[in-house]
């Protein structure tokens, strides 16, 4: 497994790298069959060390985000968040092998962080702009993927429909919504 690690506002130290290799090289053979690679990004922040582990295991990324008083410490949470989340999923990520992977490419989805003026008829000014790639899926690998990045919302595409874009979400009773896009949705006309 390819690990990238990051330094950020601290000194790179062999101990550091060797103790995430370690706890990560033992999480992945106990629950994955195949990972690609994983970006680990450590920092220094007021105090704080944080460590953001993300894991790339076939379509699927896992994440796994700390921060401690210790960088050791930061790093064990950040790998036992993944590893809880590997034994939540452990026999889906095993056996799942999607066969619409290949079949489409994935759609690249711009969004833009807007500041509230709060004065009408003022234009927002746009804060930060990002763009990230919007995977096919089904809806039930949405939701893993979605509960695996500890996210409240995850875009997608679907197998059948590659180019219509939807969204799940993480609604504040508990459950989850989906959002749909595209030409085939069927709106009804309001009743007269």
């Amino acid at each position: 497994m390819k690990v990238d690690i990051t330094f950020r506002n601290m000194f790179a130290t062999d101990a550091l790298r060797n103790h995430v290799q370690d706890k990560l090289d033992k999480v992945v053979e106990k629950y994955l069959d195949k990972v690609s690679e994983a970006h680990v990004t450590l920092s220094l922040e007021r105090y704080l060390h944080h460590a953001d582990i993300n894991l790339h295991a076939g379509h699927f990324h896992l994440r796994g985000k700390e921060k401690c008083e210790d960088m050791y410490a930061s790093i064990d949470k950040a790998v036992d968040k993944i590893e809880r989340q590997l034994k939540k999923y452990k026999e889906r990520l095993r056996s799942h092998r999607p066969a619409h992977i290949h079949a489409s490419e994935p759609v690249r989805v711009r969004y833009e962080v807007l500041e509230s003026k709060g004065i009408e008829g003022v234009e927002p000014d746009v804060i930060s702009t990002n763009e990230f790639l919007a995977k096919p899926m089904n809806v039930e690998e949405a939701l893993m993927q979605m509960d695996l990045l500890n996210n409240d919302f995850l875009v997608f595409t679907r197998p059948e429909t590659p180019s219509d874009v939807s969204v799940v979400y993480r609604r504040k009773d508990g459950n989850f919504g989906l959002i749909q896009a595209g030409n085939e949705v069927a709106i009804p006309a309001p009743a007269k």
